[in-house]
């Protein structure tokens, strides 16, 4: 009797894990990605990013982007460099984030994850919405970064930055 239910078991898990997909989304431009606190604030491009996601079952979505700091811009070429000499550009090229974990909530998402800046590694979350139009989408997200927290103390450099995120989708 074992030797029967153990394969019916599997199978059964197999078919219900079919119903579960998780639908890849691939980023079109134009996206946003924003960073603001009182005098600074800019946006970044160079955005790649795995996002596997089900609104259905967020538990089974994976969220993964990088962007690079090199495309930093703050609309003035001062403030540019000084911004991307504090994140030491040079040495630290990329900005990623790695999700955790998705969970629903009342007001949308939230992507748990380790954000990765300037070589430190730190735990956020990202508050989100989907808005799912069938074959395309629009994911809008936002959370808060204290540069402290990731060794970037250069003057004029703000307690907290505001990030916010527009990133439309296609399957």
């Amino acid at each position: 009797m074992k030797k029967i239910m153990y394969p019916m078991l599997i199978v059964l898990f197999v078919s219900f894990s079919a119903f579960i997909a998780v639908t890849t989304w691939k980023v079109k431009e134009p996206y946003e990605i924003k960073f603001a606190n009182g005098r600074i604030h800019g946006e970044f491009t160079g955005l790649k990013a795995n996002i596997q996601f089900d609104k259905a079952h967020p538990e089974e979505s994976k969220i993964s982007a990088s962007i690079d700091v090199n495309t930093l811009s703050t609309g003035f070429f001062i403030k540019t460099s000084h911004a991307k000499d504090a994140l030491d550009a040079d040495n630290y090229p990329t900005i990623s984030f790695t999700s955790t974990g998705v969970t629903k909530t009342a007001n949308g998402y939230d992507a748990n994850g380790k954000l990765t800046l300037k070589g430190v590694t730190k735990p956020v979350t990202i508050h989100f919405t989907f808005d799912d139009k069938g074959n395309e989408g629009v994911f809008k997200g936002d959370f808060r970064v204290i540069p402290k927290d990731f060794n970037i103390t250069k003057n004029g450099t703000p307690d907290d930055l505001a990030i916010t995120l527009n990133v439309p989708v296609t399957k």
